[in-house]
């Protein structure tokens, strides 16, 4: 489970850090996938979830975290957007990672 000040700072514009549990055949191993959050659907409820974006090897990556996942082992959030005027930021889809940190006012 997500503590409740973790789960405030997840919104768009934020870098996180989520290190996920995965099954392959009978072991189970922990990966780490590090990105900008592009969306927050349905608040805390029971299907809330969040869509984490980075780009690995050129080629952009989302991935889609259920908020009560079992499989989630660790969220961290690296940082936040100083101010961000859209609830979904899927334009970010079609820019540069220099043009994202112009738009959104981040560093790193």
């Amino acid at each position: 489970m997500i503590d409740e000040k973790i789960l405030e700072k997840i919104r768009p514009g934020a870098k996180v850090r989520v290190t996920e549990r995965v099954k392959e055949g009978d072991k189970e191993r922990q990966s780490v996938f590090e990105g900008l959050v592009i969306a927050r659907k349905h608040g805390s409820e029971a299907g809330a979830s969040f869509t984490v974006r980075a780009t690995l090897h050129d080629v952009g990556v989302e991935k889609v975290y259920p908020i009560h996942s079992p499989m989630i082992a660790k969220l961290s959030v690296l940082s936040v957007a100083r101010k961000v005027h859209r609830s979904k930021l899927y334009f970010v889809r079609e820019l540069s990672h220099k043009q994202v940190r112009e738009k959104l006012k981040t560093t790193a």
